[in-house]
């Protein structure tokens, strides 16, 4: 039985459709916040990055997987690297915003 079989017989995918609405409110939610919101710079750049942090967990475990698999030694290193490269891009970015203008 291939992954379309079973998704078929497993029912509706209500752990994804949970996910996504939770992934769309919190992304709306940070835009609120920095858009509908007169808090101080500080403030509104550590809820964001709070509610990004959470969007993350929600990503991992609602649609990459994360608990499934066969060997643990794997996901932590899926993980590690997933980190590695979102770290990787967002010090890059900052670095390139800094010094290009």
């Amino acid at each position: 039985m291939n992954g379309t079989q079973k998704q078929l017989k497993a029912g509706f995918p209500w752990k994804q459709v949970i996910g996504l609405i939770l992934s769309l409110t919190l992304t709306f939610l940070a835009l609120w916040i920095a858009v509908g919101l007169s808090l101080p710079v500080h403030v509104t750049i550590a809820i964001i990055v709070s509610l990004a942090i959470f969007q993350a967990f929600i990503q991992l475990f609602m649609f990459m997987h994360v608990t499934e698999g066969t060997e643990p030694v794997h996901q932590l290193m899926g993980i590690l690297f997933g980190i590695y490269v979102a770290f990787t891009v967002v010090a890059g970015t900052l670095w390139i915003l800094a010094y290009a203008l």
